[in-house]
């Protein structure tokens, strides 16, 4: 479906003469060839089917660049008076153009912003610190929207670091002033982690959406779905059992095995941080999607279980435990595993002697209380006090 925009643009690269002998065999005068901007968008074009899934488009991409490259070089120079042509040459740069090519235009002629060449330059040759100051103060808005868009998502990558909500900011631009194109697929995916590290979960929701209904085919949605879970599981965004089931909507869109893998990354969390109703939620989805007597379905009992001892089901959250096959349990739950365990067994543990021998016995006298005896008793119990508390701390959504 996308391939004719690859034929299309390739022939763009062609002399006219060229096409005029394949459709018709007949002599015809010399003509010249396309203009720089038209080559760019044919190249835009190209890559906007990679957006879309086209695989063909992915894999010629490149050769068309170079040959882009190829007809900027042999281009009369009073080409480049002209501003589209001008601004062509920092699109071409952004759109993954060899700045060796740009360096032997005739730069006296191009008709072009100072600022955005000088920043695009830096950009493609990798000075950052020199990009961010050239390119922060420009608005992408401003500029046409062809150029804008793809100002906007280097200035978004640029700024990712140092400057968040500058960088959000600049790849909504993106977005907005190249919809359907490659531009806002690569904003999407690069946006996408840094809202989640913002917290900010109806925008991380919102742009998960507009991914998967728009771009889920391209052939970048691996790294997509990567900074995906990475937003998701590095903050506190699935922490909060009120939004669970919106959780569960977004990744019902991914694969069977990366869904059991956050499942589990998401239910361990949960269980550090106190959230011991998401622990149980995440446990019981990493239940039904693991299989029996694997690594992962330990590990899905392992944290249901966590749960159930330290909330409402004491009994059947110790069996579940104790039922564990430590060897499948990667060596970092170990730890978590015997103390949950002994912090149960403790808390169910009678007094020594029961109620009635504590009546018979009259209270010891102050003088006669052996502290030495209770110390690494006492000592015990603070550190299991201390467990505990990491593992129920902030039990509030």
């Amino acid at each position: 479906m996308i391939r004719p925009l690859v034929v299309a643009a390739l022939v763009m690269l062609l002399p006219f003469t060229t096409v005029r002998t394949l459709a018709d065999p007949a002599p015809s005068q010399p003509s010249a060839s396309t203009e720089p901007y038209e080559l760019v968008r044919g190249l835009q074009a190209v890559q906007d089917g990679i957006a879309r899934g086209d695989t063909a488009a992915h894999g010629s991409h490149i050769a068309l660049i170079r040959q882009i490259g190829e007809k900027f070089l042999d281009a009369d120079a009073n080409v480049w008076s002209s501003a589209q042509n001008g601004q062509a040459v920092v699109i071409y740069l952004l759109s993954g153009g060899g700045p060796q090519i740009v360096r032997k235009l005739p730069r006296d002629k191009l008709n072009v912003d100072e600022r955005l060449f000088n920043g695009a330059m830096a950009y493609v040759e990798g000075r950052q610190d020199e990009a961010r100051e050239l390119l922060k103060d420009v608005k992408p808005r401003t500029l046409p929207s062809g150029l804008g868009g793809q100002v906007a998502l280097v200035q978004g990558a640029l700024f990712a670091r140092a400057e968040a909500s500058l960088a959000i900011e600049r790849l909504d631009d993106a977005r907005l002033l190249l919809p359907g194109t490659l531009v806002e697929e690569a904003a999407l995916r690069r946006e996408i982690l840094l809202v989640g590290q913002a917290e900010d979960f109806d925008k991380f929701e919102f742009l998960t959406l507009a991914y998967i209904r728009h771009y889920r085919n391209s052939v970048y949605a691996g790294d997509f779905w990567q900074r995906f879970s990475s937003g998701l599981t590095q903050s506190s965004l699935a922490l909060d059992e009120r939004r669970f089931a919106r959780i569960v909507t977004l990744l019902e869109q991914i694969d069977r095995a990366s869904r059991l893998k956050l499942y589990l990354v998401i239910a361990r969390s949960a269980m550090v941080n106190g959230r011991l109703a998401v622990t149980r939620l995440a446990g019981e989805r990493a239940l039904t999607l693991s299989a029996d007597a694997t690594a992962e379905r330990e590990r899905a009992h392992f944290f249901r279980g966590v749960s159930r001892v330290l909330t409402d089901e004491f009994d059947g959250g110790v069996a579940e435990l104790k039922a564990l096959d430590r060897s499948k349990l990667p060596e970092r739950d170990v730890p978590l595993l015997n103390t949950t365990l002994q912090l149960a067994l403790d808390v169910r543990k009678p007094f020594a002697g029961g109620p009635a021998a504590a009546a018979e016995k009259p209270p010891v006298t102050p003088a006669r209380i052996d502290l030495a005896s209770s110390t690494a008793t006492l000592a015990r119990a603070q550190k299991q006090l201390g467990e505990l508390e990491l593992l129920t701390r902030d039990r509030r959504p």
